[in-house]
């Protein structure tokens, strides 16, 4: 079984987030981690890999220093890190990103893709149905639990409070939730062998049936019309009242709001 996983480096939100003039994404300034969705996703082809033998092959888009989410991916004990980066990719969204994935997955063999819901920089949960039309496969998404059944793959796919079950026949594209496991670790050897490893990395020469007009900012039909950082909320209203007053004074406060 060859399984191919698709991850996201992206901000650390906790160190806060900066901005490109254009009002893209200043990637390059800022602390990043492998997407949590992702990261779960890894951990499932981790586990099939444990159950089956099956080899996992980690695929990310980004600048250069992308290359660490494919290490950190190595070190916790996947096969193969592809590095897709060139600066006509920059400022892709989800329809410009999920052609340049296609185009390079085209070059793999592969059985499974596995990829997050939703990238916590964007929140689109787009890329992977879209990655999974463009390859012409089937797709289920909101995956909560995830088990082979011969040459098909059967899911528990999230649905409100409860949960549907289908199954597909590979190869299939299934989008993570963070909540589908809990990940393994990186181990001391997994690190060590992981920065000896070779990446591969690919440019725009290496997307296989992508036209130029469909890929980075200039093929996003969509574009930020404005980004700001988060607005820091002021102070709040402090009020000291007996039991009584208290309670006469939140049900005003929330009449005014006009949530009762």
């Amino acid at each position: 079984m060859k399984v191919v996983v698709c991850v996201k480096q992206v901000p650390d939100t906790k160190g806060g987030v900066k901005f490109n003039p254009d009002g893209t994404l200043d990637r390059a300034a800022m602390l990043t981690i492998m997407n949590p969705d992702d990261k779960a996703g890894l951990e499932a082809a981790l586990r099939l890999k444990d159950q089956y033998g099956a080899e996992v092959t980690v695929v990310t888009m980004g600048l250069p220093k992308a290359e660490e989410v494919l290490r950190e991916a190595l070190a916790m004990g996947a096969d193969k890190g592809i590095l897709v980066t060139d600066r006509v990719l920059g400022g892709a969204d989800t329809w410009a990103t999920s052609q340049t994935l296609a185009g390079a997955i085209r070059n793999l063999e592969y059985d499974l893709i596995i990829t997050g819901r939703q990238a916590i920089d964007g929140d689109t949960a787009q890329v992977g149905p879209q990655i999974s039309e463009h390859l012409g496969i089937p797709v289920i998404s909101y995956a909560q639990n995830i088990k082979i059944e011969g040459d098909s793959v059967v899911v528990e796919r999230q649905y409100d409070d409860r949960y549907h079950v289908l199954k597909a026949k590979m190869p299939c594209l299934i989008t993570a939730l963070a909540e589908l496991n809990e990940p393994r670790y990186m181990t001391p050897g997994g690190i060590f062998d992981a920065y000896k490893a070779e990446i591969t990395t690919w440019g725009r020469a290496d997307l296989k049936d992508v036209e130029d007009s469909n890929l980075g900012l200039k093929g996003s039909p969509t574009q930020i019309a404005r980004a700001s950082d988060k607005v820091r909320k002021g102070q709040g209203e402090k009020v000291t009242l007996d039991a009584s007053e208290s309670v006469e004074y939140i049900m005003n406060k929330l009449k005014e709001k006009h949530v009762i």
